[in-house]
């Protein structure tokens, strides 16, 4: 899939918080390289508890954030091509990301997904329509993008959501 580019300031707020938050304050204060690595790994650290709690299983997962670009590598082996363009949400959409670095192996390759970001005034319905002509079959949209979403009226503009073929 290769390079994916997001919204930085839209998505999970992982970085204001525990290890990260104080790494990133750390490095605010102290421009240091060490600094600026430990800001980075913590960064990566959350990302990778993110897609944990999220229950994708991902074999030899890793994952890495650059500050300076703001952009996240993440790497490791998947069963298949949902679990993969899940893990790469994940990644994404998360409040200071611009990019992700897909390095993902699938064990059963699949057709890809096409991509949505939400813009103002976007519902699951409307965007089903858009890509399937059935404002109906919104359930597959949200089912697809399960468990970043926990609701079908909880998106977000900027968010980017995956649209699995039918």
């Amino acid at each position: 899939m290769g390079l994916m580019s997001f919204i930085k300031e839209a998505g999970e707020k992982l970085f204001n918080r525990g290890e990260a938050k104080a790494a990133q304050e750390a490095a605010a204060a102290s421009p240091s390289p060490e600094n600026q690595e430990a800001a980075n790994k913590a960064a990566a650290s959350a990302i990778a508890d993110y897609i944990g709690a999220q229950g994708l299983s991902v074999s030899g997962l890793d994952v890495s954030f650059d500050g300076s670009d703001a952009s996240v590598t993440v790497a490791g082996t998947v069963d298949d091509q949902a679990t993969k363009e899940k893990v790469l949400l994940c990644c994404g959409n998360v409040a200071g990301v611009t990019a992700v670095n897909d390095l993902m192996t699938v064990n059963t390759p699949q057709d890809e997904s096409k991509w949505h970001t939400v813009v103002s005034g976007d519902n699951l319905s409307k965007i089903a329509k858009a890509f399937y002509g059935d404002a109906n079959k919104y359930p597959v949209i949200f089912e697809a993008n399960k468990p970043m979403l926990s609701h079908p009226d909880k998106i977000y503009p900027g968010q980017m959501l995956r649209i699995p073929p039918l």
